[in-house]
């Protein structure tokens, strides 16, 4: 069992940056494959990127791909997301996820573990 919490969320202005963390419960958090999901009201959860389970390889969907970083800290049990060149359709709640598997995982299906999310707004 592990257990999710999120947090750096807010409000920021286009431009701007934010920086969410991840931190799982456990001592077995190195062997799940993590990644960030996002959600608007009305639409489905949407994959953000995902890191494997050492964080030596990340992949992130092409809104995103080039402005946002995800990286883990394996001996702090945390997983980050690094926000940069915010948008307003950037605005969403953002969840991290665990997946018992190796690789990187895009399918939302296969995620074990969901946090509670953090709201993140941004301003035009």
């Amino acid at each position: 069992q592990v257990q999710l919490v999120e947090s750096g969320g807010g409000l920021v202005q286009t431009g701007g940056s934010l920086r969410l963390s991840c931190a799982a419960s456990g001592r077995t958090f190195s062997v799940y494959a993590m990644g960030w999901f996002r959600q608007t009201p009305g639409k489905e959860r949407e994959f953000v990127g995902a890191i494997t389970r050492t964080g030596g390889s990340t992949y992130y969907s092409d809104s995103v791909k080039g402005r946002f970083t995800i990286s883990r800290d394996n001996a702090k049990n945390t997983v980050y997301l690094e926000m940069n060149s915010l948008k307003p359709e950037d605005t969403a709640v953002y969840f991290c996820a665990a997946a018992r598997m190796n690789g990187i995982v895009r399918r939302r299906d296969d995620y074990d573990y969901w946090g509670q999310g953090t709201q993140v707004t941004v301003s035009p």
